[in-house]
C-alpha cells in the first residue's frame, strides 16, 4: 500500500471515529427520551413511551427558562454585532498603536473567566442600582461575544479589494454609499454567521449568567438546578426538539444555497 492510500484511510479512519464520538452521546440522550425510566439513561430499558414529551409540555419553569435563553440571545446579538463589526472595520483600516490597542482590548474579555467577567458586572452595575436580570445578562455576555465577531468579519476583510473603495469615491460616492452598497453586501455573509454564533454562544452559556440573571433563570441554569435536584428524561425530550428543529433548518439552508448556486449557474451558462 502505497504511502497516499495509507494516508487517504488514515484521513476516512480519522472521520469515522469523530463522527461516531460527536453522534453517539446525541443518539444515546434522544433514545433515553423513549424509555419508560425516570432517570435520563437508555440502560435499564424499562419500554417505550412518550409521557417524557408530555412532562416536557407541562414543565412551565421549564419554557419560562428557555423564553429567558431566546429574549438573551436575541438581546446579545443585536448589541454586540454592531460593536464587533464596527471593530473590525476600525481595526482594518487604521494602523499604528491605536489598532494594537483596540484588538488587545476587545480580546481580553475571550482571555478572561466567564465567573469574573460575570461578578465584575454584577458589582458595577450594582452601584448604579441595577440589580441582576435579563438585561444584566446581555451587557455581561456581550462583553465578550463581541469579540467573537469581531474576529470573523475581520477575517472577512482581510481578502476584500480596497480598490473598490477607491474608485467609487473617485466616482463621487459618499463613505456612506461606500458602506451600505459595497462593503456591507461583501460582509452579510460573515455577519449572519457572526449573529448566529453570537445567538448560540448566549444561548449556551453558564458561567457568566449564574451570577448576572437575577430572578429570570436561563435554560443552562435551570437544567443545572435539576441535575442537583433531580433530572428527569423530559430535558432529554427537548433536547430531541432542538436538535430536530437544527437539523430541519439546517436541511433548508443546505436545499435554499443549493437551488441558488443552480439558478446562478444556468444564468451564468446562458
Amino acid at each position: 500500500m502505497s504511502s497516499q492510500s495509507l494516508l487517504k484511510w488514515g484521513i476516512r479512519a480519522y472521520l469515522t471515529l469523530f463522527f461516531i464520538y460527536l453522534f453517539i452521546p446525541l443518539i444515546i440522550m434522544s433514545t433515553a427520551t423513549f424509555n419508560d425510566s425516570r432517570f435520563p439513561t437508555i440502560m435499564p430499558w424499562k419500554g417505550f413511551t412518550l409521557k417524557w414529551f408530555d412532562a416536557l409540555w407541562q414543565d412551565e419553569g421549564m419554557w419560562q427558562a428557555l423564553g429567558n435563553s431566546v429574549w438573551v440571545a436575541a438581546g446579545v446579538m443585536i448589541v454586540a454585532l454592531p460593536i464587533g463589526v464596527a471593530c473590525a472595520l476600525f481595526l482594518s483600516t487604521v494602523e499604528g498603536k491605536g489598532k494594537t490597542f483596540v484588538y488587545s482590548l476587545m480580546m481580553s474579555p475571550l482571555l478572561t473567566p466567564g465567573v469574573i467577567i460575570g461578578i465584575s458586572t454584577l458589582i458595577f452595575w450594582k452601584g448604579l442600582d441595577v440589580t441582576g436580570g435579563i438585561f444584566l445578562t446581555v451587557i455581561a455576555q456581550t462583553t465578550f461575544i463581541a469579540a467573537y465577531i469581531m474576529l470573523m468579519v475581520l477575517a472577512r476583510l482581510q481578502r476584500f479589494d480596497r480598490t473598490l473603495e477607491q474608485a467609487a469615491l473617485s466616482l463621487g460616492a459618499s463613505h456612506w454609499q461606500i458602506f451600505r452598497r459595497i462593503m456591507l453586501p461583501y460582509l452579510k455573509p460573515a455577519i449572519i454567521s457572526a449573529a448566529v454564533i453570537a445567538f448560540l454562544q448566549s444561548f449556551e452559556n453558564y458561567n457568566t449568567t449564574l451570577f448576572v440573571k437575577g430572578y429570570d433563570t436561563t435554560l443552562t441554569v435551570y437544567i443545572a438546578s435539576k441535575v442537583r435536584t433531580g433530572l428527569t428524561p423530559a430535558v432529554n425530550a427537548l433536547g430531541l426538539v432542538m436538535i430536530s428543529i437544527t437539523v430541519l433548518l439546517a436541511i433548508a439552508y443546505e436545499v435554499k444555497r443549493r437551488r441558488e448556486e443552480a439558478a446562478n449557474s444556468a444564468n451564468h451558462d446562458a
